[in-house]
């Protein structure tokens, strides 16, 4: 465990010092396995095999799927769409940026592409309407964290293939919570913004016009629409594994976006498959390494020895499942999502298991966890990503996303930590779980 614990210091030290994540996880690896005396000409194979597996490769074609639509003109039409139902509230638009995130992170699973296309659109025309830019840019953060409850979500999609779970219920387990958060964003959007006179409303539509106006706009985003409905149909419904919808998913969006929404052409396709090609790249160094790791702490017992430290602690599983939240929120305000849902599975997963916890439960816990810690400094990923759209400076936004923070996703990791049928209703309800 001192040895596990030492590799992570300097894993840690790596990041925070702007060594690549993969770059800093190969070397943490590479330490552990010397210092425990395992041959790391042993382990490599075993990264090799599990990164090559059928179901890892739902993750590039979900990436791939995700850009295509951002780049395709799908984040426009979605916020179109969701601006006819609550745009002409005070207030409206900050909703309309929540919900259009949580719709993107249905068709994307990714939070950082969220940022890109919604970002990108929204922050400038919330300004432009009087909503404050701190505001603006730490909404933008928090509701990007959404694609990682709503699915496809490609963290859920790893820590389920890592872990040995099933993906379409780890799916299932996150979209309570999903649907919670983002209704409370919207909430709390309008209830901060309540005294706030430089906003600009627009005045309410007669109901007949405004039918016509969702009726219109709803048919203009209905392929886009289709998308999420198509992937998770598909999953849950037993005609397709999540790999093969992934797959359908990009065979859907290519003539979409070239030509029905006209937003790509054959030159943007091929930015875009290079860019995705990329960042699977990326994802799948940082795995490599990840389960070089994970298969050298399993020969050394660390999961077991960790089961036993927290025992000591306490044998209340509530307590136990604080703790391991703390953790889980350290290691998210350190690691990107993707890496923080590997070592979630891999560190934690086995002593939740020990402790009877249910496993689908955990993975909501996780998803919740992680999205908490993408947005908390000091690393903070998603947080900065957003700022980088804005061209903040983090003393501008850094106070408005504490207070959602605080006021809405916090209470919502105790909800589904401490309340298991919010996240296995779904499972129970509809897999038989």
């Amino acid at each position: 465990m001192s040895l596990f614990l030492l590799a992570m210091l300097v894993v840690v030290i790596l990041i925070l010092v702007e060594i690549p994540v993969a770059f800093a996880f190969g070397i943490g690896a590479v330490l552990f396995a010397y210092t425990t005396g395992n041959n790391i000409s042993f382990l490599v194979p075993h990264g090799f095999k599990t990164a090559s597996g059928f179901a890892l490769l739902a993750l590039p074609l979900f990436i791939f799927a995700g850009l295509l639509m951002a780049e395709g003109g799908i984040s426009e039409r979605l916020l179109n769409f969701v601006n006819s139902f609550v745009g002409r509230i005070k207030g409206g638009l900050g909703a309309v940026t929540v919900l259009t995130c949580a719709l993107f992170g249905a068709i994307s699973g990714s939070s950082s592409a969220a940022i890109a296309a919604v970002g990108q659109i929204m922050i400038p025309r919330m300004v432009k309407e009087g909503y404050p830019e701190g505001h603006a840019t730490a909404l933008v953060a928090c509701s990007s964290v959404l694609a990682l409850l709503i699915p496809p979500s490609i963290p859920m999609i790893i820590f389920s293939i890592t872990g040995g779970l099933s993906v379409g219920a780890a799916f299932l387990s996150t979209i309570i919570p999903g649907i919670l958060l983002t209704l409370l964003y919207c909430g709390l959007n309008i209830w901060f913004l309540r005294d706030n006179s430089n906003i600009k409303v627009d005045a309410p539509l007669p109901f007949k016009q405004a039918a016509k106006q969702v009726a219109s706009t709803g048919y203009s985003a209905a392929f886009a629409l289709l998308m999420p409905l198509i992937i998770l149909g598909a999953i849950y419904s037993g005609i397709a594994t999540p790999t093969e919808a992934a797959a359908i998913a990009v065979i859907y969006a290519i003539p979409v976006g070239l030509f029905i929404y006209k937003g790509m052409t054959l030159r943007n396709l091929g930015t875009v498959t290079v860019r995705a090609v990329t960042m699977t790249g990326s994802i799948m160094a940082v795995l490599f390494f990840l389960f070089i790791m994970s298969r050298a702490m399993i020969l050394e017992q660390v999961p077991k020895e960790l089961a036993e430290t927290l025992l000591q602690v306490s044998e209340n599983k509530y307590v136990i499942l604080l703790l391991i939240n703390i953790l889980l929120l350290l290691i998210g305000m350190i690691v990107d999502d993707i890496s923080g849902s590997v070592l979630a599975a891999i560190i934690f997963l086995p002593v939740v298991n020990e402790l009877g916890i249910d496993p689908i439960h955990f993975a909501a816990v996780v998803g919740v966890n992680l999205g908490l810690g993408n947005v908390s400094p000091p690393c903070a990923p998603m947080l900065y990503m957003a700022g980088g759209v804005s061209k903040l400076s983090l003393d501008r936004y850094i106070k408005p996303t504490l207070k959602f923070l605080c006021l809405g996703h916090l209470p919502m990791v105790f909800l589904v930590t401490f309340l298991p049928e919010l996240s296995l209703f779904l499972p129970r309800l509809l897999l038989g779980y």
